[in-house]
């Protein structure tokens, strides 16, 4: 996902972000500072070239899923909306770029897809259906059961047992959050 999120959008609401806020002018100027540090420092070297992004995120820093966050949660705010509202979905669930959606039988995934991909050209959505009323989400498999839903531990087969540290950069909800989330809604 880091690759895809572009620089110049983020920049613009990482700034609406900072004017909204009520934050001092010597603040405001370091959190830019900070923001044009990252994004203007963007290589990585590949069979011994340097490349240089100067369009999206780069990789391998540990503040670029801060900036990745940022992007999503304010394109997820700006457009879900509408979007659940047109499409009827019931409940909708994200957690950091992975999406569930319980919808009504009148929904049409292939249309929902389609909009999904419409809200930003940088970001690709791909959809993954139920299977014999069963879909895997993280590690949770969710079954539908008549008017119910029933849910079990579910392992890819890559799965590691690793979980992320609590010391890590990751937003907290991205540790905690998801399946808490999920499990206290039903």
């Amino acid at each position: 996902m880091f690759l895809n999120i572009p620089i110049t959008e983020t920049r613009n609401i990482f700034n609406n972000i900072r004017n909204f806020n009520l934050l001092d002018s010597n603040t405001r100027q370091e959190l830019l500072t900070w923001y044009e540090t990252l994004t203007k420092q963007n290589y990585f070297t590949s069979k011994g070239n340097r490349i240089i992004q100067k369009d999206v995120v780069g990789t391998g820093v540990p503040s670029t899923g801060i900036l990745s966050e940022i992007f999503m949660q304010y394109t997820e705010t700006s457009h879900i909306a509408h979007l659940t509202k047109k499409h009827m979905i019931i409940n909708y669930f994200c957690y950091v770029d992975d999406i569930l959606i319980f919808d009504s039988a009148h929904t049409n995934i292939q249309s929902i897809l389609t909009d999904f991909n419409s809200i930003q050209p940088n970001l690709h959505f791909t959809a993954e259906t139920e299977q014999n009323n069963a879909v895997n989400y993280f590690d949770i498999s969710i079954h539908k059961i008549e008017y119910n839903i029933q849910t079990a531990v579910y392992r890819k087969p890559t799965f590691t047992d690793t979980i992320i540290p609590y010391s890590s950069n990751h937003p907290i909800q991205h540790k905690y959050g998801a399946i808490y989330n999920i499990l206290c809604t039903y």
